[in-house]
């Protein structure tokens, strides 16, 4: 005698499938349960995104004030002393936070010492000592109006690095750095630049290439200690020229003048506003996070207009209307 059995419905079904005993119908389980989950990736990438941009834009106003602030200074502080009691102001900032990473990620940052160096020559050392230098002899709505030329160059090193840009992009950055143009050539594309702003320019091409290194930062070093260790670099590389312009120009008197512009760039401006754009840029890129960087001159202007008194007029308004246009077309998802 043979033994027949009833078959449960799905059995005959595929693997990954699941039979409705009531339909007949056959589900895709493997369907279905990508397409309860798959959106969660994609709303954790938004919020990366939006976050990354976020702290762009954080770093480019406090930034913006820092150029306020080294121009009201330029006058009473040497430029090469001013940059060195910054990095020691920004180390005593970040110092209770990033000690123990730092000395925890010793052996990681020893292995990779040539690279950190390379990044804190460029971002702490050459930049702000060229911001500092411009600022004798050129105004600070020129230096954040000609800072808006780094993110050209970041847009190079990263279109160089087989990042694709896409049409969007590259069209909102070509609208906010036309009016970038037009602004420091005050309606004109032919621009006369000063002394003071080819030191800028240089310092545009010092910071777009610290930018750039960021995306090579290695992984065993975390945001804190790479801080610590490239602040500590940079004042350890400045102090021969410190000491040098302590002997040629002698010090600066410490008063109320120049104490609050010095806190204000070494705590907000370095410790600060260098944690968020070097997250930034781990998050969204040197370029998304550079076309954040064309709204310096917007606040740049705005600010030197509120506490400095330097006039805007109808083509400054009309030129922060372009550079406005293009970082949100750039920026847009």
């Amino acid at each position: 005698m043979k033994l027949i059995t009833a078959r449960h419905p799905t059995a005959t079904t595929p693997t990954g499938t699941t039979a409705d005993s009531t339909t007949g119908t056959t589900i895709d389980s493997t369907t279905r349960t990508t397409a309860t989950e798959r959106p969660a990736p994609a709303r954790k990438l938004a919020r990366g995104a939006g976050l990354g941009v976020l702290l762009a834009l954080l770093a480019t106003v406090v930034w913006s004030g820092s150029f306020v602030a080294t121009r009201d200074m330029a006058d009473t502080v040497p430029p090469v002393q001013a940059v060195f009691w910054r990095w020691v102001i920004a180390l005593v900032a970040v110092a209770p936070f990033a000690a123990r990473p730092f000395l925890r990620q010793w052996r990681t940052i020893r292995r990779h010492l040539g690279f950190v160096t390379l990044a804190s020559l460029f971002g702490v050392t050459l930049y702000n000592t060229l911001v500092h230098q411009a600022g004798l002899t050129t105004s600070a709505s020129n230096m954040g109006m000609i800072m808006a030329a780094s993110p050209v160059i970041m847009a190079v090193y990263a279109r160089l690095g087989g990042e694709r840009l896409g049409a969007r992009r590259v069209l909102g950055m070509l609208i906010a750095a036309l009016g970038v143009l037009l602004l420091v050539g005050k309606g004109s594309l032919a621009i006369d630049l000063s002394a003071g702003d080819l030191w800028m320019l240089a310092a545009a091409l010092s910071f777009a290439s610290y930018s750039a290194l960021l995306k090579r930062k290695p992984a065993g070093i975390d945001q804190l200690a790479f801080l610590f260790t490239t602040f500590l670099l940079g004042a350890l590389m400045l102090a021969p020229a410190y000491a040098v312009s302590l002997a040629v120009q002698g010090g600066f008197a410490l008063g109320a003048a120049t104490a609050g512009p010095l806190l204000y760039v070494g705590v907000l401006s370095s410790a600060v506003a260098f944690f968020a754009w070097n997250r930034a840029v781990a998050l969204v890129g040197a370029a998304r996070a550079g076309v954040v960087y064309y709204l310096q001159p917007v606040c740049v202007a705005l600010l030197s207009y509120a506490l400095l008194g330097e006039r805007l007029g109808a083509l400054g308004v009309a030129c922060m209307a372009l550079i406005l246009g293009g970082v949100a077309l750039s920026s847009a998802r």
